[in-house]
């Protein structure tokens, strides 16, 4: 199973990225140019139920929970948009996980503004 630290040093690699505590003392948010893109409940982790909260297209969100039971509508976020991944029984590979992330990431800077997004080099 990936770690929390392997999640931050994932995210902390892209471009603009910063990691902040805006909801509270436990729930760490990523975000690019101030626009979430990640959120890791740490509390939840230290009580063995590791998750990540990220965005996500529709349609494929909507196949990811189809196709994986550990992947449900987002937590305390728009079931639309946005996905929380349960990782303790999901048995994700890290890879697909970094690739959700870098999904999310590539969201967010898809629906930025174009005076947000020309402060980006590139968006991956």
């Amino acid at each position: 199973m990936i770690s929390v630290d392997e999640i931050q040093a994932h995210c902390l690699k892209k471009e603009k990225t910063t990691q902040e505590f805006p909801f509270d003392e436990s729930t760490l948010v990523y975000k690019v140019l101030g626009k979430i893109f990640a959120l890791c409940p740490l509390e939840a982790w230290e009580q063995g139920s590791p998750s990540v909260t990220l965005k996500c297209d529709p349609d494929y969100a909507e196949e990811l929970r189809h196709t994986h039971d550990a992947i449900q509508p987002g937590f305390h976020s728009n079931k639309k948009h946005w996905n929380t991944i349960y990782l303790k029984n999901g048995g994700f590979h890290p890879e697909f996980l970094l690739k959700l992330i870098d999904h999310s990431y590539d969201m967010v800077v898809k629906n930025m503004s174009k005076k947000l997004s020309s402060q980006l080099k590139s968006t991956s």
